[in-house]
């Protein structure tokens, strides 16, 4: 069976879309589900920090699996845990509990969602590859838009639980589409690695200094993006004061610049290098950063002063995390689902030290939310100018 690009984007953002759902449905009701299980918001929020250390591993044994057993066994057996792991959070009755069945949900989430970049890799390559990774990413947006409203939608309908009753549906959706529509796409003739060439594999992506300048750009977008993922419950409604009605509207406009980024992205990548695009990005972020600051530190911070530069700054990771991808991927074609298993691990796990980072600060400001953002944009220019050297300035 023969995968058209079209088809393919619209199956691996099917499939990716299952993160953002778990992450961003249950924002919403952040504040009732501390109630239910008894702790703080703040504490609750650790919730989003386990889920992305779970999606981090998942990713990080889920991928060498699938360069070994192939993409579907990985995803399905992925999507089953992730499935299973749904249920039973609806039956939580303590934070303990919460935080257990979010990181056994993420290791099944991990192990299906690595799979889609190494799908793309093994039908395409070089700018095609960095455009279908950029139009998967553009379908994908719409989930972080949508999520926070079905979230909201469904804790109005009847509590908390009914979200993670909606994941676990999806997941069985998931179950059933990729089961019947997606054929086997690693190649027949792919190496097998042993376990010691799994290990050799993950320290041959590590000691490439090109690719680890894009995947420390990637891993700083990634953390910058949870800082604000983490924070917004408690900063939107708490801090700023709006309804769990009116959230996912405040944060779904985010995921609007994000999709018009993704087209930009597109019309670029005809004049423009994957690199360069990924400059402008990064530059963007660290501007919105250091202007973010500056509202704080001044008092001037509002709804209406720091939604615009959110958005912003969520918007360049259309520029820049396609690009990486696939600028990464040039160098590991023959291990795919390897290095982007690796790649996911380490931002992911930022994401989730940045989300405990600002989670850790139980203050009524936006301060740890504008200073972590500031940092990992320091770090994500650096790491690519320094690391990717030549290639990061065509």
């Amino acid at each position: 069976m023969t995968l058209s690009a079209r088809r393919v984007a619209l199956l691996v953002a099917t499939n990716t879309a299952l993160a953002p759902f778990a992450i961003d449905a249950y924002l919403p009701a952040m504040p009732a589900l501390a109630e239910a299980v008894g702790a703080s918001v703040h504490h609750t929020e650790l919730s989003i920090s386990l889920f992305l250390f779970g999606f981090a591993f998942g990713q990080l044994f889920g991928g060498p699996l699938s360069d070994r057993l192939g993409r579907r066994p990985v995803l399905l057996v992925g999507l089953v845990i992730f499935l299973l792991a749904s249920l039973m959070i609806m039956r939580v009755e303590s934070l303990g509990e919460l935080l257990t069945w979010r990181f056994v949900q993420a290791l099944g989430g991990g192990a299906c969602v690595v799979n889609s970049a190494a799908i793309v890799r093994d039908c395409f390559s070089g700018r095609e590859a960095a455009k279908v990774m950029s139009t998967m990413a553009m379908i994908l947006m719409l989930a972080p838009l949508v999520a926070p409203a079905v979230g909201s939608g469904l804790f109005y309908l009847a509590d908390w639980w009914l979200i993670f009753a909606f994941l676990a549906a999806y997941a069985a959706f998931l179950l059933w589409l990729m089961g019947t529509r997606l054929p086997e796409t690693r190649p027949v003739d792919a190496p097998i690695a042993s376990a010691g060439q799994v290990l050799r594999n993950y320290g041959s992506v590590l000691r490439h200094r090109e690719a680890m300048g894009y995947v420390l750009s990637v891993a700083s977008t990634f953390s910058g993006m949870f800082a604000f993922i983490t924070a917004s419950p408690f900063l939107y409604m708490t801090h700023y004061g709006v309804s769990p009605a009116i959230y996912p509207v405040v944060f779904g406009a985010n995921v609007v610049v994000m999709a018009f980024s993704n087209r930009i992205n597109i019309r670029l990548l005809r004049h423009r290098t994957p690199q360069q695009n990924m400059r402008l990005g990064l530059g963007v972020q660290l501007c919105v950063a250091l202007s973010l600051v500056m509202l704080v530190a001044t008092g001037l911070d509002s709804l209406a002063t720091v939604v615009p530069l959110i958005m912003l700054f969520m918007g360049m990771v259309g520029l820049i995390t396609p690009n990486a991808m696939a600028s990464m991927l040039e160098h590991f074609s023959h291990m795919s689902a390897t290095a982007t298993a690796l790649l996911g691990c380490i931002q992911f796990t930022c994401g989730a030290l940045a989300g405990v980072v600002v989670s850790a600060f139980e203050v009524d400001s936006a301060w740890p939310m504008v200073l972590t953002m500031l940092t990992v944009s320091l770090i994500g220019n650096l790491a690519l100018r320094a690391l990717a050297g030549r290639a990061a300035l065509h």
